[in-house]
């Protein structure tokens, strides 16, 4: 299967970033005609207030009615081109909660799999910005995997990546892939992105892809900035595709063949005692 990751610029402008993931998607089909196309963390809304973020979240709709701008973005999408979706993830709200939610669909538009993010970002980074992701979103509490094709597909978000448990139950649930959309900060991705996503795919023996948003945005009255660096690795640590600097993608082909090579060579999961 080859495998797409688009690299966006996401800001408070709702109808602009989606018509940019729009954008971003039909350029990289017509270039490299994947099988799979993957979207980053908050990619329909990023930045302003927690009102903000909030006032830009859509409830998930139930089977056979039609869902908000980011979730039918994402569908169209995935009908249009005929490809899988793995949509980075967007503001839910369930009542009076509010998630940091991905949904998958398949080439016709079918959705596959709602995830919520686990792991919350409060935290201060070392240019002594504070985020506190737990002021807009609750906790997810599922693990998460579905089917593309003949491909096991586990669920992440960003703040994710850093828990090892997480990604080592996604292998054992048979995942061969696990997606990693993201919006990790500009001083915790210079240190850390690589690294972290190398670590996760040796120790898991999977393809790890993950779709980085980059640039800077406005919270409040503070401009921030993403790493981007989205990326394709595969399940011996190898990077097989990175995006350019700016807004762009990354394409790289997974094959099972290799994947099963690896797991045959080192079997962890047949040694793994713990």
């Amino acid at each position: 299967m080859k495998i797409t990751t688009l690299q966006m610029n996401t800001r408070s402008d709702k109808a602009a970033n989606l018509e940019q993931a729009r954008t971003q998607a039909s350029y990289a089909v017509e270039a490299d005609a994947p099988d799979m196309l993957v979207l980053p963390e908050v990619f329909a809304f990023m930045g302003g207030s927690v009102a903000d973020k909030r006032a830009a979240a859509e409830e998930l709709p139930v089977a056979g009615s039609a869902g908000g701008a980011a979730y039918e973005t994402l569908r169209a999408m995935a009908r249009g081109h005929g490809v899988f979706v793995h949509g980075g993830s967007f503001v839910e709200r369930a009542g009076d909660e509010f998630f940091n939610t991905t949904i998958a669909f398949d080439r016709a538009g079918k959705e596959l799999a709602r995830y919520r993010k686990i792991h919350l970002f409060d935290v201060s980074t070392p240019d002594g910005r504070e985020y506190r992701e737990s002021a807009t979103f609750g906790a997810g509490r599922e693990i998460v995997t579905y089917m593309a094709d003949d491909i096991t597909v586990g669920c992440s978000i960003c703040y994710d990546l850093r828990f090892a448990e997480l990604y080592l139950a996604l292998a054992e649930a048979g995942a061969n892939v696990i997606m990693v959309p993201a919006a990790f900060t500009l001083q915790t991705g210079k240190d850390h992105w690589e690294i972290l996503l190398r670590a996760r795919a040796i120790e898991t023996q999977t393809f790890v892809i993950a779709a980085a948003q980059t640039g800077t945005y406005h919270e409040g009255n503070d401009e921030r900035a993403s790493w981007g660096h989205s990326m394709i690795i595969d399940p011996w640590g190898n990077l097989l595709a990175q995006a350019r600097e700016g807004t762009g993608h990354a394409t790289a082909t997974v094959e099972l063949e290799y994947l099963n090579q690896v797991r045959q060579r080192i079997p962890v999961a047949q040694h793994r005692v713990l």
